[in-house]
């Protein structure tokens, strides 16, 4: 069956459902980000009154709202300031994987059938094969990489298939070296402590190198892997000019 399975009404209904979605990501971006409706200080202040529960009702709502696309590092710095380097690390990261699960299973659940729809069955089934064997290892190499944003790429992988598993263990893996970065430059400040930021500095530089450096040999064994199948892949008779006529 070929890429172009789909209708061309058909077609044109998953692109603009996706556009719509990608609307509402913008707009929420916006609001939270640009316009900033979100009183970030308001909400530490309410995470605090809970008293011993507050590391845990962080979690869940520093997860609720990175899935709306308030800043990663804006709530991992609260985290530091409310907890310190230790804990709000911690914290931290169980909020990062939270956000990655919520974004994922919004993302397949607005964009999923969309995306495969506009794709077509034989690419669909090629992305299905590659998350089978690298879709964990994409999302630990994603969070290492220096200016993609995490949220937005957790709604791209639900919407292309990723498991909701390989988000959780993958962003675990992946965000724990800024979960401390920005963890531990929010503690620096409460605590007006330089050696603890320098360090900060230090593990998010070594995180990028790294990052970048992994990005590119991924990529580049992807692109390798990709020709590699469009070589064996068969072809059909029409595609073959030595091919016996059938008329």
């Amino acid at each position: 069956m070929s890429d172009d399975d789909t209708p061309a009404t058909g077609r044109w209904q998953h692109a603009a459902r996706l556009a719509a979605c990608v609307a509402v990501l913008l707009g929420m971006f916006y609001l939270v980000a640009v316009a900033r409706v979100i009183d970030i200080e308001s909400v530490r202040s309410m995470v605090a009154a809970t008293g011993p529960a507050a590391p845990l009702v962080y979690v869940a709502v520093s997860a609720a709202l990175g899935a709306a696309l308030v800043p990663g590092p804006i709530l991992a710095a609260g985290s530091g300031l409310m907890f310190g380097p230790l804990v709000g690390t911690f914290v931290t990261l169980g909020a990062t994987v939270g956000t990655a699960v919520v974004a994922a299973f919004l993302g397949a659940r607005a964009g999923r059938d969309s995306t495969r729809g506009l794709l077509g069955t034989e690419r669909t089934q090629r992305i299905d094969a590659g998350i089978e064997r690298y879709g964990l290892w994409a999302v630990v190499g994603q969070r290492f990489v220096p200016g993609i944003p995490d949220t937005m790429a957790s709604y791209v992988f639900g919407a292309c298939g990723v498991p909701l598993w390989q988000m959780a263990v993958g962003s675990f893996i992946g965000s724990a070296p800024r979960a401390f970065v920005y963890t531990a430059l929010g503690a620096s400040i409460g605590e007006m402590s330089a050696p603890l930021a320098y360090t900060a500095i230090t593990v998010w530089c070594v995180t990028a190198v790294a990052g970048a450096f992994a990005a590119h040999r991924g990529y580049r064994g992807l692109r390798r892997e990709t020709r590699d199948t469009d070589s064996t892949r068969p072809t059909s008779p029409t595609d073959d000019p030595s091919a016996p006529s059938t008329a």
